[in-house]
C-alpha cells in the first residue's frame, strides 16, 4: 500500500495539471506543451508508484543514493537526475537516469560520454545556466554558454534538450520572473536548436510557464511537505 493515499495523490495531480492548463491558456500555450516533472525527493517508492498508477511517469531525484533503490524498483517511470553531479559521480547515471537536468561543466560531459559510450547508452540533458549570478548556485556563467554548446558536439552519447536555472528563493513567486526571463532571452539568443527550459517549482510554475518553461519540476504540491528522515 502506497504512503500516499490514492485520492489524496489523485486530487493533487488533478490540481497541478489543471494549474498547468490555466497557466498555459493565460500566456497562449497548448498545455501539451509543458511536462510535468514529479519531484520524489526524500519520498519512499510507494510514493511514485501512487502516482505511477495514476498515468504520471516522469520523476525527478537528487540523491544519488537515495535514489537507486526507486529507481531499481520502479523501471517503468522515466527518472531524471537534477541534483548537483560530481564528475566523481557520473558513472551512477547511465542507465538508472535517462534526463541530466543539471549538465554545468565540460569535465562532467567527458566524464558522462565515456560511462555512456562504454555502455552504448545516450543521456538526454539540460545545461545548467546561473542567471541570478549567486555564487551558492551551480550552472554556467551566461556569457560561457556559446562556447561550452560548441563544446558539447564533441560529445555524441549527450543529447542537449535545453536549459534549466534555479532563481533566488523568495516568496513571492513574481520575484522569480526577471530570473525565467532571462533564461529564454539566452535560449532566443544563443540556444535557438534547443527548445527546452526546465524552470519554476511548486512556489513559482506559473510564472515560469507564462516565461516559456516547457518542464517544471513540482514536488511539494504532489508529495506535500519535504521529508528529511
Amino acid at each position: 500500500m502506497p504512503c500516499l493515499p490514492e485520492e489524496v495523490a489523485r486530487q493533487r495531480l488533478s490540481a497541478v495539471l489543471s494549474e498547468i492548463a490555466e497557466s498555459a491558456a493565460a500566456a497562449g500555450r497548448k498545455p501539451e506543451d509543458i511536462a510535468l516533472l514529479a519531484v520524489s525527493k526524500t519520498f519512499p517508492k510507494e510514493d511514485v508508484a501512487a502516482y505511477l498508477a495514476l498515468g504520471q511517469r516522469d520523476f525527478g531525484e537528487n540523491y544519488l543514493q537515495k535514489a537507486q533503490e526507486k529507481v531499481t524498483a520502479l523501471p517503468e517511470a522515466n527518472w531524471h537526475f537534477i541534483g548537483h553531479l560530481q564528475t566523481n559521480k557520473a558513472r551512477f547515471i547511465p542507465g538508472l537516469f535517462s534526463v541530466l537536468h543539471t549538465l554545468d561543466s565540460l569535465e562532467l560531459a567527458a566524464r558522462l560520454q565515456d560511462r555512456l559510450a562504454d555502455r552504448g547508452l545516450t543521456l538526454q540533458v539540460f545545461i545548467q545556466v546561473n542567471v541570478s549570478g549567486e555564487e551558492s548556485k551551480s550552472g554556467l556563467n551566461p556569457k560561457d554558454l556559446p562556447a561550452f554548446l560548441d563544446n558539447l558536439t564533441k560529445y555524441p552519447a549527450l543529447i542537449p534538450q535545453g536549459l534549466m536555472t534555479i532563481p533566488p528563493y523568495d516568496p513571492d513567486p513574481e520575484l522569480s520572473r526577471p530570473f525565467f526571463r532571462k533564461l529564454y532571452e539566452l535560449q532566443e539568443k544563443e540556444a535557438q536548436s534547443l527548445k527546452g527550459l526546465s524552470m519554476g517549482m511548486s512556489g513559482d510554475f506559473k510564472v515560469a510557464i507564462s516565461e516559456g518553461a516547457t518542464v517544471v519540476r513540482i514536488g511539494t504540491a504532489l508529495f506535500g511537505a519535504r521529508s528529511y528522515s
